[in-house]
């Protein structure tokens, strides 16, 4: 195949890591979820800790691309896309921790008057999360894209990404920043500055504690982690539109990052609810090999009939993110889930694969609403 100006294997990535993200985070039963699809307590790696990162990563290239008509310079109008973009990014996830809460709250309410039930549950904002998936998209985002392009040269960007990634390890080791506890300096600092009603609630070893996974401290490893698909984004384009040439190329980085944070895990350990340095070289070495092998595949054997289902979720990746928790809701509390879960799927099924299957129809369900705006060639960007 000849090289075209686009690489479908991005929005094919993107949309993997997006239907991924909305089948791990809507099993069946919580009770029953296959090993591999869950996340590692606390240290460790499963294939469904990979999702998220991998999603970033290629924000990360899609950042380095789009910016491309600023000549990545912090012009005032680059910067003010920049901002506004994740002010935007991050106001939807709170909107969508706003609404997931308040619905649960309202219809747990159901003894009280019509307006109480309001003011204690979509209006009881002391208690609702602030942070959350698109609020780390809207931060890492932000500070990426303007050091990003606050970089006069882009071929060090990768040191750049280093030192905020070893600044990060020496943080956290100094400051007890590796442990699951109340003393952890990612903990304390989101309890100080959010306050504990408004974080998440995660349980570990059977303790359960006020400690975010998309904390304020924690996303300075996911800066880092953008950063490098940042450069990936550059390897690509100074490819001089040879597929070849940037596959090679990010075969070599990625090859490059991934043993280096598989080496150093030895004295940071990989975990992805406080985003260590070696989970951001270990998973971004992973998708930067993983984004060659698309690439080879769809780009330049031509490959396509198979990426559709996930190009349809690769060009809206965003809105397909937030209709998914929006529908998760609303299935739960009008009780759609419990009659598919328990008259459809349970009697018949295991009970861990019944769980699964309903993640499946649930991701079906959500492709639906993609594949139409994918036929109409409509796009919703922020």
């Amino acid at each position: 195949m000849k090289p075209t100006g686009r690489l479908l294997s991005l929005d094919v990535l993107r949309g993997i890591t997006i239907a991924g993200m909305i089948m791990v985070n809507n099993p069946g039963s919580w009770s029953y979820v296959y090993a591999p699809l869950r996340h590692a307590e606390w240290h460790g790696l499963t294939p469904t800790d990979l999702v998220f990162p991998f999603f970033m990563f290629i924000m990360g290239v899609s950042m380095f691309l789009s910016l491309k008509k600023y000549d990545w310079k912090l012009t005032k109008e680059c910067v003010w896309k920049i901002v506004k973009r994740s002010i935007l990014i991050f106001l939807v996830g709170y909107a969508l921790n706003w609404f997931g809460y308040g619905l649960r709250k309202f219809v747990e309410l159901s003894d009280l008057a019509f307006m109480e039930r309001m003011s204690n549950s979509f209006l009881d904002f002391p208690n609702i999360r602030v942070l959350g998936v698109m609020q780390r998209l809207a931060i890492a985002y932000c500070f990426g894209s303007l050091l990003g392009c606050w970089v006069k040269k882009q071929k060090y960007i990768p040191l750049l990404a280093g030192a905020i990634l070893l600044f990060y390890w020496i943080f956290q080791a100094l400051f007890n920043g590796f442990p699951f506890s109340p003393d952890n300096i990612i903990a304390v600092v989101d309890n100080k500055l959010i306050g504990e009603p408004r974080l998440y609630h995660d349980t570990v070893g059977g303790v359960k504690l006020a400690f975010d996974p998309e904390g304020l401290l924690s996303a300075i490893g996911s800066i880092g982690h953008v950063l490098l698909g940042f450069y990936a984004g550059y390897l690509i384009l100074n490819s001089k539109r040879d597929n070849n040439v940037a596959v090679q190329n990010l075969m070599l980085f990625g090859t490059i990052i991934l043993f280096a944070g598989l080496l150093l895990n030895y004295g940071c350990p990989i975990n992805k609810k406080i985003w260590t340095s070696t989970f951001a070289l270990t998973t971004c070495g992973l998708a930067s090999l993983f984004l060659a092998l698309l690439i080879w595949f769809i780009d330049i054997k031509g490959y396509v009939k198979w990426s559709a289902f996930f190009e349809s979720f690769g060009i809206n990746p965003l809105f397909l993110y937030v209709s998914g928790g929006v529908f998760a809701n609303i299935f739960a509390v009008s009780g759609i889930k419990k009659y598919i879960c328990d008259h459809l799927l349970n009697p018949y099924l295991d009970p861990y694969f019944a769980s699964l299957v309903y993640a499946l129809l649930f991701v079906g369900f959500i492709w639906l609403l993609g594949y139409g705006l994918y036929k109409k060639q409509i796009y919703i960007k922020l």
